[in-house]
């Protein structure tokens, strides 16, 4: 291969998100729309025959892409080569297509209609995430582990409740991903400048024909609504507003990723490994969090393309000007093939995350007893009697003694052994297994993870079936 070609459609997006950003997809939906304008047009009394229509519907797929790039090098645009070439195939509709409308009707329309295909299956997909989440969090509720704040020991929590923080994220996304799906509009058919001056003409200055038209033509092509206002474009906030979406989405993903490649270092878990997977990555001390590597790395890129469409909304000149044109042909298709990507490889690593619990009750039987000198200072004051103040200075006595054998020489934590030996607490070894039993230490985490799946996210997929095959084909 001589020429390049991009990895997001080569090694990342799936078959079906590429398909909706493909030029077949694109082309058909403009010949779509050229469709249902004529049809529309047809009802509201404009000369249209049913033999052009359905000459047109006989050659909404038939594309001689050929022809379109040699039309498009003479008259230096896009949509008017592709008239041409829809007319070449439908003479006998060649008059009536296109008729009354100007370039950004199949352009922005087109565009909505992608967002919105590209935004039902990402929905698939995060739906999907949530599940595999939920049922790694329900699996793994109770099960304690070593909990972080600053990457510094901090108190247990268990491995079931930190997996509700990566789904809390996600059903956040799922929530503004349903808005922003339900909230897009068609932009209609509004002209040059957004006045439907042309289409007023058209009617003979009949205004109620050229509002009927809009809502024809977003009817046929599965919209409720248009905007109701616009420049010669819609507002490119819109584009903004979904690959906010987008963005969220990846920061989420990045969240997780960043998780699983911490514990991988901590030896606790380790995402899907392949038999015949060779590489660094291959090596049984060393397996290297990849999949979680490529999520973080297309998430970044999808971050900082969201700025994009936040620059070209914010610098449209009064009712349109054409520097958004180049930028949101790149930004806007990236962004979905990035993020179906970073799903797609979500969904492979949390449904084969393979957890390492000695290692996890290793790190945690560390730490804890550094955690639990306040539970067996009021122990030793309530139960056995103890002075608060001796008790205190025993307890920071030992563990600077016990850090010390851990930090400086490697050793392992001699905390326990300490206090045991020390008449001043009086403890016997199953008075303080009872205060050490690491249940007491993991608060309310366990019955946090049940309330948040039962009331919070077992209601949101029961009340939202997806279609399974959304996730079928990924690549990892």
């Amino acid at each position: 291969m001589d020429s390049y070609v991009s990895p997001l459609c080569e090694r990342y997006a799936g078959e079906k998100m590429k398909h909706i950003f493909s030029p077949d997809f694109k082309f058909t939906t403009w010949r779509k729309l050229w469709i249902a304008l004529a049809e529309s047009e047809k009802e509201l009394g404009i000369d249209i025959t049913d033999e052009q229509i359905a000459e047109m519907k006989a050659h909404v797929s038939d594309i001689d892409y050929a022809y379109a790039a040699e039309r498009e090098k003479e008259v230096r645009h896009d949509v008017m080569a592709h008239v041409l070439t829809f007319g070449k195939a439908c003479p006998k509709a060649r008059p009536i297509i296109h008729l009354g409308a100007t370039s950004c009707y199949v352009g922005d329309n087109t565009d909505i209609i992608q967002m919105k295909e590209g935004l039902l299956q990402i929905r698939s997909l995060l739906l999907t995430a949530i599940e595999k989440v939920a049922d790694f969090a329900q699996r793994y509720k109770g099960l304690p582990t070593l909990a972080y704040t600053h990457y510094q020991p901090a108190q247990p929590t268990t491995v079931g409740k930190r997996a509700t923080l990566w789904l809390h994220d996600l059903v956040m996304d799922f929530r503004d991903l349903e808005y922003r799906i339900n909230s897009l509009k068609l932009l209609g058919c509004k002209g040059t400048t957004g006045t439907a001056a042309s289409f007023l003409e058209l009617f003979e200055g009949d205004r109620a024909k050229v509002k009927k038209l809009d809502s024809l033509i977003a009817e046929k092509m599965g919209f409720s609504d248009t905007y109701p206002v616009s420049g010669q474009t819609y507002s490119r906030k819109v584009d903004y507003n979904v690959l906010s979406v987008l963005c969220s989405i990846a920061q989420s993903a990045t969240k997780f990723s960043n998780d699983i490649r911490l514990l991988s270092n901590l030896k606790q878990a380790e995402e899907p490994f392949e038999s015949k997977q060779i590489g660094s990555s291959a090596m049984a001390y060393k397996r290297n969090p990849m999949r979680s590597e490529r999520i973080a790395s297309l998430s970044r890129y999808v971050i900082t393309d969201s700025l994009n469409p936040a620059v070209t909304a914010a610098t449209q000149w009064f009712e349109r000007t054409l520097d958004d044109s180049a930028n949101k042909r790149i930004s806007v298709p990236e962004a979905f093939l990035a993020v179906d990507a970073v799903l797609s490889l979500y969904i492979n690593v949390i449904g084969g995350l393979k957890l390492y619990p000695k290692m996890i009750e290793r790190d945690l039987n560390r730490e804890l007893p550094f955690m639990a000198t306040e539970n067996i200072l009021m122990y030793c004051v309530k139960v056995k009697g103890g002075d608060r103040q001796e008790l205190h200075e025993a307890i920071r006595r030992h563990s600077v003694a016990a850090a010390a054998v851990v930090k400086e020489e490697g050793g392992e934590n001699d905390l326990l052994s300490r206090i045991l030996a020390d008449p001043v607490f009086g403890l016997t070894e199953a008075e303080l297994a009872s205060i050490m039993d690491v249940k007491q230490f993991v608060g309310c985490a366990e019955t946090q993870t049940e309330e948040f799946l039962d009331e919070v996210v077992r209601p949101l997929l029961a009340a939202n079936p997806h279609d399974e095959h959304a996730a079928s084909a990924i690549k990892v």
